[in-house]
């Protein structure tokens, strides 16, 4: 067996701790190595699971360990451009957390960065990695719902009793877009292969400068787009691709460990006789997309795997979230 790729991680935030740090410990051909940190108290609780974890009291003196190939990124938004940047000027490989730029021209130096250095660097768009949603990305392809139509997105939370969340503070990049709408907008891209013609229509609710409900349609080659995206209401996660010929919807597609199973559902016109519809269900329980993606940043770094999301990819939603926010008409401030 080749060795495994040694990470390490900048920041012990909690989603690095609950989600991201156990997926690094559990991967196959990676191996979680050091932490950077100055509170011993965060430390614990990942040297609770991770006996032997190196413990550096600072991001720099992490990108100097030699015995460090990979570092994961999980720092506010704000911070992810400087952070990739020097870890790639570092010599490291670097998985950032997504937004992984705050505006699209940002990623033309992370693009450099990474041809200069000879290192893999890419935004940690997990979903790619679901068996879910490659199994949705075939079935368009292979033409299972026809010519595409409309797409349909939603995801939302409730994060209004937290005033101090990175998310609902302007100065760490916070905002429900740059959060969760990455998904929305992103994942239509990704199925499709296809990036809008136009922002029709994007009306957003700001409270204390970031935005909290955002309604936005698109035009795309051949189909229209429309996405809701809220960090102030009850938690939904849902895509609809609607096709001439059949419904490609997905349940939970966005973190389903923590929301509800993974569910596909394929409707299918039926034509001939008495017409009707069919309707399949395909499910993905027990499945952790932040293993999966650990586990292919560590094959594509090791051997050269192909990997589903690359800076370029990460670029484009971001233009699509310039657009929105260009676009936005502010309904409250």
């Amino acid at each position: 067996m080749k060795d495994p790729i040694r990470w390490g991680i900048l920041g012990a935030s909690n989603f690095a701790l609950n989600d991201m740090a156990p997926a690094i410990h559990a991967a196959q051909g990676a191996a979680l190595t050091a932490l950077a940190t100055s509170s011993p108290a965060k430390a614990e609780g990942f040297s609770a699971f991770c006996p032997g974890l190196r413990i550096h009291d600072s991001y720099d003196a992490l990108l100097a360990d030699p015995a460090i190939d990979a570092v994961y990124i999980p720092l506010p938004n704000h911070l992810h451009v400087e952070w990739s940047l020097k870890a790639l000027e570092a010599g490291k490989h670097v998985l950032c957390e997504k937004p992984m730029a705050m505006a699209a021209a940002e990623y033309e130096a992370l693009i450099a960065a990474r041809e200069a250095s000879g290192c893999f660097a890419t935004e940690a768009y997990m979903i790619v990695h679901h068996p879910q949603w490659q199994r949705a990305r075939t079935l368009y392809e292979e033409g299972a719902i026809g010519q595409l139509i409309h797409v349909e997105g939603l995801f939302g939370y409730d994060n209004s009793s937290e005033p101090g969340n990175v998310r609902n503070r302007p100065e760490t990049g916070g905002g429900g877009i740059p959060d969760i709408g990455v998904y929305t907008y992103g994942c239509t891209r990704w199925l499709t292969g296809l990036e809008p013609d136009e922002i029709t229509h994007a009306d957003v609710d700001f409270e204390n400068g970031v935005d909290v409900l955002a309604r936005v349609s698109a035009r795309f080659p051949g189909f229209s787009a429309h996405w809701v995206n809220s960090m102030r209401m009850h938690p939904v996660q849902e895509m609809t691709f609607v096709g001439s010929d059949g419904v490609i919807k997905l349940t939970a597609p966005f973190n389903p460990a923590r929301f509800a199973t993974a569910r596909l559902e394929l409707q299918r016109n039926v034509h001939g006789g008495a017409g009707g519809a069919t309707v399949t269900e395909e499910r993905f329980p027990g499945v952790d997309h932040y293993v999966l993606q650990v586990e292919a940043f560590s094959a594509h770094v090791r051997d050269g795997a192909p990997y589903p999301w690359h800076l370029e990819d990460a670029r484009g939603t971001q233009k699509v979230i310039d657009a929105v926010f260009s676009k936005a008409k502010t309904t409250s401030g």
